[in-house]
């Protein structure tokens, strides 16, 4: 979309917009009849303690009915962002969570829903965030239309958009699926592991925001500056993107050497859990700068129109890196006091597949396999 808006094709822009909105639903309800059934068997590949597992298929189930919302919001904000709209995906995002936090404590303070309660309250804050990104695009009359003419399904429009979004799909699902095996083996190291885990890894999302925000900056001023013909644009504001991520990264990893007690503390009081928590963070710090070159770079690739390098990269770093390493370390550190390996295996490893997926990053945007995608006249200007 990106693209189209940047060349000012209305018309194409409104069809790619209205075949984009059919695909969402159509996958959205496949992974939702999916997921539901498939919830014990995902739930069992963890590993969980007898007394959590379920409530934890509870929880999957509910999370896959609501998917549908999810999906929605992902695709839709990722369309608003690409036409110049990067306020209502922000202003939805923000009010989704104000709802989950509000109906987290109604459903489970007040109704005792338990987890099932929580699950509820997020799904339906996902489908307020997706249907006021809906509601934002219907109304962008604008710059696009979107009514029965442009969401009929159009074949040729529709093999395209998948052969653009399906790699980013198998992306997403790989590191689903990577995470889910991983945290087999966190079970297995025992609760302080599991505790510290969920901690790190919450401090590990707010981080992580800024790096992915970066990336779907790259990929919307990329594909919008190639539309409008200007390829002039895209390294200088490439090398400024790489520089200010780097610039917002470190000032995120100063936070966590220095304040990672107090973050790990937000969320635990337990001496155990608060010191396996804080050396974790400390693996993770320097990762979150090799992670912001890796998103940019790859963000800028998938603006030029090419899902597939990135994939790739996905692939070779979460699955034939991380999850082998994780397992090998876990192993050799072994001790009477961690007969399953040491936590330091878990957080030493996904450091080590970030700075080898920067690695990579770097080298495809060098080499510049990613030009193959754009015009004659554009690849020879960059």
């Amino acid at each position: 979309s990106a693209q189209f808006f940047g060349a000012q094709d209305r018309k194409t822009l409104s069809r790619v917009v209205g075949n984009t909105i059919l695909l969402t639903l159509a996958s959205g309800l496949v992974m939702m009849v999916l997921g539901y059934f498939l919830a014990p068997w995902l739930v069992s590949l963890v590993n969980p303690p007898e007394e959590v597992a379920g409530g934890a298929v509870v929880y999957l189930q509910i999370i896959f009915l609501g998917m549908l919302g999810c999906a929605a919001y992902n695709i839709l904000a990722g369309v608003l962002r690409g036409m110049g709209d990067s306020l209502m995906p922000l202003v939805s995002l923000v009010l989704a969570s104000l709802i989950n936090i509000v109906l987290d404590i109604v459903f489970v303070r007040n109704f005792r829903m338990g987890v099932a309660g929580v699950a509820w309250a997020t799904i339906i804050a996902q489908a307020v965030s997706g249907l006021l990104c809906l509601v934002r695009l219907c109304r962008m009359r604008e710059v696009v239309d979107v009514n029965r003419r442009t969401l009929r399904p159009d074949r040729q429009l529709l093999g395209k958009l998948c052969a653009l979004e399906l790699p980013a799909g198998i992306t997403q699902a790989i590191f689903s699926l990577s995470a889910i095996i991983v945290q087999g083996l966190t079970n297995a190291m025992g609760t302080a592991v599991i505790a510290a885990n969920v901690a790190v890894m919450r401090v590990d999302g707010f981080a992580m925001m800024p790096n992915f925000t970066f990336g779907t900056a790259a990929t919307t001023y990329v594909g919008q500056n190639i539309g409008a013909q200007k390829p002039e644009r895209i390294r200088r504001g490439a090398r400024d993107l790489l520089m200010l991520a780097l610039g917002v990264a470190g000032v995120l990893v100063a936070c966590i050497l220095l304040f990672g007690h107090g973050l790990i503390g937000m969320f635990t009081n337990t001496a155990e859990v608060l010191a396996i928590g804080q050396r974790g963070l400390r693996w993770l710090a320097l990762g979150y700068l090799a992670f912001a070159v890796s998103q940019v770079l790859q963000g800028v690739m998938r603006g030029a129109g090419d899902t597939l390098i990135p994939m790739w990269i996905s692939i070779i770093t979460t699955v034939a890196l991380r999850l082998p390493l994780a397992y090998l370390m876990a192993y050799l550190s072994r001790t009477p006091e961690w007969p399953n390996g040491q936590p330091d295996a878990l957080f030493a490893s996904l450091l080590i597949t970030w700075v080898l997926g920067m690695v990579m990053s770097v080298a495809a945007f060098r080499l510049g396999w990613w030009r193959r995608k754009l015009p004659e006249g554009l690849r020879q200007q960059l």
